[in-house]
């Protein structure tokens, strides 16, 4: 195996017993694991790819009239450099989960925790720093089992949701933030003030005005059985939820959407789930095509 394949499988931490044999073997062994060291502290905030590597060769450049040798570590020095820049900056890097219209999906946090999205939601955590800070991001709405440990937040743009190991849903759509609590105790923080949940505990605004909810009586969210439930809710939030389970476009300025709406749809049976929501207001719909649904009065 040439030198340069060695060197690039030791730094991925790739070499069999044999590979490691031979690459120990190089004359330039010492060097190469001297560099490689210094190059390690390359992963600060304060890291400069460019910096790093100049610094590494004027110390090479200035052995080189003593030391012919070192001629070929300019190179390896070069490799150390890119390499552990890219290992820094992809460290860095937030993990971002997204779900498209209609689609809901399941991902384990780094410390065995889950979470469940639902329809066009995001989810945004750093895997690096989680040990430190176990924190994500949500936009959107999501289902989530904490494992036991420090505290969890959950960031949205309307408040934080704190726990230590639970369950728990969160949603916070246009003008809209909800929490439900099914187990254990979950904090809300919410324009600076704080409120605790216990199991069946619900935190609702709406357009900015806390709403009281009846006691949570199921163990899950509705919508992890692909079912969507309201109760005493603006229309304008049900036709809402139906276009992001739908993936479909619905014109409803010919009806009142400020009306409260009591029920559910299924998300798996449009047809179905129109008249779920349609008959309890005697509301009327036409398919103007495969993506838009019109909205009446009879």
């Amino acid at each position: 195996m040439k030198r340069e394949e060695l060197i690039t499988k030791w730094l991925d931490d790739e070499l069999n017993s044999d590979e490691l044999k031979a690459f120990k073997a190089l004359e330039d062994y010492s060097e190469l694991v001297k560099l490689s060291d210094s190059a390690k502290r390359f992963t600060t905030p304060e890291y400069n790819s460019d910096i790093e590597l100049q610094l590494v060769m004027q110390k090479i450049d200035a052995s080189k009239s003593h030391n012919n040798w070192l001629k070929p570590l300019v190179g390896v020095a070069a490799i150390l450099t890119i390499f552990f820049g890219v290992r820094y900056y992809n460290t860095t890097l937030d993990t971002e989960i997204h779900t498209l219209a209609s689609e809901k999906t399941s991902i384990e946090l780094p410390d065995a925790s889950s979470a469940t999205l639902n329809a066009l939601s995001s989810l945004k955590f750093n895997n690096n720093r989680w040990t430190n800070k176990r924190e994500v991001r949500l936009e959107g709405e999501a289902f989530f089992k904490v494992a036991k440990g420090s505290n969890f937040d959950v960031v949205t743009d309307d408040g934080i949701v704190s726990v230590l190991g639970t369950e728990f849903n969160v949603k916070q759509r246009h003008n809209f933030f909800e929490v439900v609590c099914y187990e254990g105790l979950v904090g809300v923080t919410h324009v600076g003030n704080t409120t605790k949940l216990k199991p069946g505990d619900s935190y609702v605004i709406l357009n900015g005005k806390l709403i009281v909810k009846e006691k949570e009586a199921k163990n899950s969210p509705s919508w992890l059985q692909n079912v969507s439930y309201f109760k005493s809710m603006p229309f304008k939030e049900v036709v809402a939820e139906f276009e992001r389970q739908y993936n479909v476009i619905i014109t409803s300025e010919f009806v009142d959407t400020t009306l409260l709406f009591t029920g559910n749809f299924k998300h798996d049976d449009m047809d179905l789930a129109l008249k779920s929501i349609t008959l309890p207001l005697n509301l009327k719909y036409s398919l103007k095509n495969d993506s838009t649904i019109l909205l009446s009065s009879e």
